[in-house]
């Protein structure tokens, strides 16, 4: 019996400049960051959009008590030929340890026929948070 482990093919770059967290300190979940975006990019072979803000565009971060951070990110995209691209991301960090690595499991939605591939792609990514600066290497799982 044949079995495909599947592969990551490289989508592309998503970047965001963060503006300062909203933070509600002790809620029955933990502290929760409201983290909105300032501005953002997709930047690859087959998707490069821009993000803005006044789109709801935001992550609903959680920092639990053992410090795992749990993010719950949602952003509207727009390609560079006009297709809107809804964006929907959730993942994981450990904030226990200083520069860890986020890891999440970003989702697409569109109606555009133009990109109606990403509405079949779970895609992954790794990322980094320098300052306000926040970039991930996004790959589709195929």
């Amino acid at each position: 019996m044949a079995t495909n482990d599947g592969q990551l093919l490289p989508l592309g770059t998503l970047t965001f400049q963060l503006r300062p967290p909203i933070v509600l300190a002790t809620t029955p979940s933990g502290t929760r960051w409201i983290v909105e975006v300032e501005t953002g990019r997709i930047e690859g072979d087959r998707l490069q959009a821009r993000i803005e803000t006044g789109h709801a565009n935001a992550d609903w971060f959680l920092i639990g008590p053992d410090q795992t951070g749990t993010v719950d990110a949602r952003v509207l995209a727009e390609t560079h030929d006009g297709a809107s691209v809804f964006l929907q991301y959730n993942g994981r960090v450990d904030l226990s340890v200083p520069n860890a690595p986020i890891y999440i499991a970003p989702r697409f939605e569109t109606g555009d026929e133009r990109y109606r591939w990403l509405n079949h792609v779970q895609a992954v990514g790794k990322g980094t948070l320098d300052d306000r600066a926040l970039t991930y290497r996004l790959y589709e799982f195929a």
